[in-house]
């Protein structure tokens, strides 16, 4: 499907994709795509299906078998000559229903990325004398036949567990343990489809805040804007400190646990935490762990609470932009003033794709105010 010097590629297979028919692509109406870093992404394609006296028994994309339920889908999009991957996955669901005009009907292919095939069985498995860093690169290497490369990321206190004192023990999916393990450090676990086809980064870490900007957001630029639209939100209440007590289970005796800052990598001249007046403040109230442990989950609460104090939405036009903005990484904004211009960590991005239009829409999040840009 050709974007006006933008291309659109759909590859699809039951095992290996291939390049969609062509039959397919003319009834292919819309492709929607949803990334996050938090949770699997997803697609949806909406194809419009007529029947002809070719097709007595069924319709044709419905006979052939690459549509069912766990064929791979492959999405490239293609601007200036350099292709990037959109969406690596499998089919999830179908629906058939009439279309609003007589004669034919729609057919809606949904679908999630590979994250899924993590989550099919549940297992009660042990994992002894393994840390969480060892045992996510093993959960992740037993799906390298899908093109799954780990990148997995220490947490930043070292807990080796003792056969003599405890056993880690996965009860669920491997992908419910992935984030169960994740969430003690305010880390994210997410499959990165690319960066090349029939390849996805499967990440285990924290929100990445380093590295190279992408393209800059530009508003209020005239002819050189390429938002359409972009609003921010400051959300004083969304800062906290962890406060409370354990009961060491190692000394056996009760020790203060208490945060007081952020460890994520600054973004902003004005971060919420270090400015604010007031700032709420939680209670600790784990037990079962040692200090190290305590004090690592209370950190890892307090650093998610200060993620979204200022939130911002928007939609841009891609063959303005000429990019895939792409979520768990960082961009830069500018044209909106001091207070809301400079870096942001892109925590979401919906695509829409049709003939002679594609859209992305976009969720920002930050800690604070003031660019350091």
């Amino acid at each position: 499907m050709s974007l006006f010097g933008t291309l659109f590629t759909l590859m699809v297979g039951p095992t290996v994709p291939l390049p969609a028919p062509p039959d397919l692509l003319d009834a292919l109406e819309r492709v929607e795509v949803q990334h996050s870093d938090q949770g699997r992404s997803g697609f949806q394609m909406t194809l419009r299906l007529g029947r002809s006296q070719a097709d007595l028994l069924d319709y044709r994309p419905l006979i052939t078998p690459l549509l069912r339920p766990f064929s791979r889908v492959l999405l490239t999009v293609t601007f200036n000559g350099l292709p990037q991957v959109l969406f690596d996955g499998v089919i999830t669901n179908q629906q058939l229903a009439p279309a609003e005009e007589p004669g034919g009907s729609r057919l809606t292919i949904t679908g999630e990325d590979l994250s899924v095939l993590m989550d099919l069985e549940e297992k009660s498995v042990e994992h002894p004398a393994q840390p969480e860093t060892v045992i996510a690169l093993k959960l992740i290497g037993s799906y390298a036949q899908y093109g799954l490369i780990p990148s997995v990321i220490p947490p930043p206190s070292l807990d080796v567990p003792l056969p003599t004192d405890r056993t880690p023990v996965q009860q669920g999916t491997d992908l419910q343990y992935l984030l169960q393990m994740g969430a003690r450090y305010g880390y994210v676990f997410y499959v990165d489809p690319g960066p090349a086809p029939l390849t996805s980064v499967a990440y285990w870490g924290p929100p990445v805040r380093v590295g190279v900007p992408q393209k800059a957001l530009s508003s209020g630029f005239g002819s050189d804007s390429n938002v359409t639209n972009i609003s921010f939100a400051y959300d004083g209440m969304a800062p906290a400190f962890v406060n409370g007590t354990v009961q060491d289970r190692d000394l056996n005796v009760q020790l203060p646990v208490r945060t007081f800052a952020s460890t994520r990598l600054p973004l902003v001249s004005q971060p919420a935490w270090l400015t604010q007046s007031q700032t709420r403040v939680r209670s600790f109230r784990e037990s079962g762990l040692n200090l190290t442990q305590a004090f690592a989950r209370a950190q890892s609460e307090t650093d998610r609470s200060q993620d979204r104090v200022v939130q911002g939405t928007g939609e841009l036009d891609a063959l303005r932009y000429e990019a895939i903005l792409k979520p768990r990484g960082l961009v830069g904004v500018r044209g909106v003033g001091y207070s809301y211009d400079g870096l942001y960590y892109v925590q979401q991005v919906s695509h829409t794709i049709e003939r002679g239009g594609y859209r992305q829409r976009f969720t920002l999040e930050r800690e604070g105010l003031g660019s350091i840009t």
